[in-house]
């Protein structure tokens, strides 16, 4: 496995707002740069539509949960989640980060969508500001890998592909399952990190978290034999 080189570019100790949806991918993006800028608030798009082009939505919800895990100020809106629409809304939480917050920059957890990281390049170019993609064009398996290396804790939220079952809807995606998953590949490819919306995940404990999210009562609802959700419907904060 390589060694996973940060790609986060600018000055040290810069101040920066996070695009974050729950999962993984923006929570290992935000390890990463913590090692180098200032995080100072959370930006979160609240999308009507469960097929959204743009953000990630199985237990949205919940981001205002995970923000207080890390003692971080949220910039929430909602949107009606028609495509490039739905951009509205994501550039006036950018602008409202901007002028509440000082930020300089923006981090997205991005790893190969095009559609998702030139639509927010173009709205913070016109704002003005920096746009960072830690974990762009990283490998998929290493990309999961190093987030559990790294000491985020996250479940399987959400599963849309064959040969993805039901079983594996609200496991914790451990190294265990990693392994599971690979052999999985082998019958029929699918993305290890759900880059193509095979699977969703929800972080409850990362190493920036103050707090841990304790998930109390939680229902799957499949659509069919390959996709289905973890809805979770009530959680806590409780001392790690």
């Amino acid at each position: 496995m390589k060694t996973f080189l940060i790609k986060v570019i600018g000055k040290r100790n810069m101040r920066v707002g996070v695009l974050f949806s729950g999962g993984k991918d923006s929570c290992l993006a935000m390890n990463e740069v913590l090692k180098k800028h200032d995080v100072v608030c959370l930006i979160s798009i609240i999308s009507k539509n469960p097929d959204s082009f743009m953000f990630h939505t199985p237990n949205i919800n919940l981001v205002e949960l995970q923000a207080r895990a890390m003692e971080l100020p949220l910039i929430q809106k909602t949107t009606r989640g028609e495509k490039e629409k739905e951009l509205k809304e994501l550039e006036e939480a950018i602008r409202e980060a901007k002028s509440e917050y000082k930020i300089k920059g923006i981090i997205t957890g991005a790893i190969k969508s095009v559609y998702q990281s030139s639509r927010i390049q173009k709205i913070c170019d016109k704002l003005k500001l920096k746009c960072f993609n830690p974990l762009w064009q990283m490998n998929e398996e290493e990309e999961v890998n190093y987030a559990i290396k790294s000491g985020i804790k996250f479940i399987i939220s959400r599963i849309a592909s064959y040969p993805l079952e039901k079983r594996f809807l609200g496991r914790e995606y451990d190294f265990e399952l990693l392994k599971k998953l690979k052999e999985l590949q082998k019958k029929c490819y699918f993305s290890l990190a759900g880059e193509g919306g095979e699977l969703e995940t929800f972080v409850f404990d990362a190493p920036f978290f103050k707090k841990k999210v304790k998930i109390l009562e939680y229902e799957i609802r499949m659509e069919n034999e390959y996709s289905g959700n973890v809805v979770i419907n009530k959680a806590v904060l409780v001392k790690k």
